[in-house]
Parts: C-alpha cells; structure tokens; sequence
C-alpha cells in the first residue's frame, strides 16, 4: 500500500480529523516532548486561533479511515502556541519518522511555489490557481506555471587502490572543516543525467569516470530539488579540484573516513552503501 497518495483536488470540507503541516517561511510547526516532536498534528490553525495566509491540499495517507493531509503558511511573526515550536526540517531529523519529516518537505515546496509565484513571471498579472492540477495560469497570457523542482546529479565514484577499494569523497569551499560528501551538481539545460555526472566530476576534480549507473533519488527541499544519484567507477586522471568550489578531495578506504553526512541524506546512502559492499 502507498504511504501517500498525493492529490490536488480536496475534500469539499476538511475531515473533522486531518493532518495539518502548518509553517511561517520554512520552519514547521511540532509539539515539543523534550527531544521528540510529536507528530502528525491534528489539531487545525482555528483549533489553535493562528490566521493561515494560504492553504494548500496535499493529499492523503491511505487506510480504514483516510488521513488527509493540507499545508498551510501563517505570518512569520507569529507565535507558536504553548508546549509548540516552529523548527526547520533539518533539526528535526530524528525526531520525527522520515516519511512525515518528507511530507513535511512537500508541504514546503509547495507553499514557497505559492508564494514565489503570485505574478506571471512574463506579463506581471494575478495568476490563478487551476483546481485540477499543481499549476497557475496567467488569466491574460496564458502562460502555466509549475511548482520549480531542481534537479540535481550526486555522484559516489570509487577505484580499487592500493589498500583495497576506495571511494571518492571531497570536501567544498562552504563546507565545515574536516567534513566530506560525494560529487554533486545541479541538471544543466539540455543535459541527461548521465551527461551531467561525467561533466560535473569532470569540472569539480578533473577525472573521467565509467560505469555510469543508477543509485537512487530523494527529494530535497532546501529549497526545492530532487536529488537522483548515481554511482561511477574511475577511469582516468589525476584528481584537480576546482578552484573556488572544492578546497580537497582524495580516495579513502572504507575504514578510514573523514566526518561525513547525516544519515537522511542520500549521499549518506550511497556512502553507507560502499561501507557495507566493501566490508
């Protein structure tokens, strides 16, 4: 059975119960238990007096009785009510089941495309809302706009060295000392994504790579890109890091690694997947 069942058109009235991800700018409303956020949120923004500015149906998590679940924004001011807290997707990450915490990341997308998306982007006019589809159209000139989704290549590259196989990891200009991921770059025009894996390696640390093949894919909504990973074997070349974008990269062993990502990003995936191939 789905987890979610993701729909446009809601019930004619909210359920008596329903899920409600309510957010001011990108933080989401939780109640706080000490560490854990308590979660799904029943209660609705009148059940709490908050003043929603817009309000977005996302759909439904199946079962006996149907739990349908809307995204709503209140006024960056505002204040949460007692034992609540606004906190960012980020900061939540364990405290929250991971299929709540992406619903989560849906019902932000979804309320930044509102609200980036008020004016057509070509003739300046109102947009309006279409009741059947995630989309606007400009009443005067027709053009349809869709909620953005950046597509982005993550890369995990790997070689047989000389102490056993090693994975390729780096560490970015913006990234804290002593952390490393995998390769990353978002989709040019044009591209496919196999196409963007070989040119983003090939631009961030000179190497050409093969066995192109395809890992996985998760949503990323910070803010709004869908990350579809890959993995590649070496191929050629020393490794060259690009000025300005990546201050190091080297080969490591997968008993020897440097401080790496969280355990909900992909590129935690694919690295955990190397740990546990190679081992």
């Amino acid at each position: 059975m789905e987890l979610f069942v993701s729909l446009v058109t809601p019930p004619e009235e909210p359920p008596a119960t329903a899920c409600w991800f309510i957010l001011s700018g990108f933080q989401l409303l939780v109640v706080v238990d000490g560490r854990q956020a308590t979660w799904p949120l029943l209660a609705s923004p009148a059940d709490l007096s908050l003043t929603p500015l817009r309000q977005h149906y996302l759909g439904y998590m199946p079962g006996d009785a149907p739990l349908h679940c809307y995204a709503v924004e209140v006024a960056a001011e505002t204040l949460p009510p007692p034992d609540m807290a606004f906190e960012g997707l980020r900061a939540l990450y364990g405290c929250m089941p991971d299929e709540q915490l992406w619903l989560g990341g849906r019902a932000l997308q979804i309320l930044d495309w509102d609200r980036t998306s008020l004016y057509c982007g070509r003739c300046g006019v109102f947009n309006e809302v279409q009741p059947h589809e995630r989309a606007k159209k400009c009443p005067a000139c027709g053009l349809v706009t869709y909620p953005r989704i950046s597509p982005a290549v993550i890369m995990r590259v790997t070689r047989q060295g000389l102490n056993g196989r090693e994975i390729l990891l780096a560490r970015g200009a913006r990234h804290p000392a002593g952390f490393y991921s995998v390769l990353a770059g978002f989709v040019e025009p044009g591209e496919t994504l196999e196409t963007a894996v070989h040119r983003e390696i090939r631009e961030e640390v000179g190497l050409e790579v093969q066995n192109v093949t395809y890992f996985g894919s998760q949503p990323w909504p910070f803010p709004n890109s869908l990350m579809i990973a890959y993995t590649a074997e070496y191929a050629s070349g020393d490794i060259t890091p690009e000025a300005g974008e990546i201050e190091d990269a080297r080969w490591f062993t997968a008993d020897n690694l440097p401080g790496i990502p969280p355990a909900m990003s992909i590129s935690r995936r694919l690295i955990d997947d190397f740990v546990q191939t190679t081992g």
